[in-house]
């Protein structure tokens, strides 16, 4: 038998930049995640994996994503 595992990202929107490591909020909650592998800014709506950014989406489609995971 195979297990297989999916992940499901939501967006967080980065508040500030320190060090090389963003402050993500998540919908009143924070979380640290390196920025060593995108080029972000405070403001933009990232996706994070193992505590790394590894995508910048725009804003709509964050605000979208967000809007459907918040109904279930």
């Amino acid at each position: 038998m195979r297990v297989i595992f999916l992940c499901l990202a939501i967006p967080g929107k980065i508040i500030k930049i320190e060090k090389g490591f963003a402050t993500i909020d998540y919908s009143g909650e924070q979380r640290k995640a390196s920025t060593e592998l995108v080029d972000v800014e405070p403001g933009d709506y990232v996706i994070v994996q193992a505590q790394f950014v590894i995508q910048k989406i725009p804003e709509k489609e964050a605000l979208e994503a967000i809007k459907v995971w918040q109904k279930r």
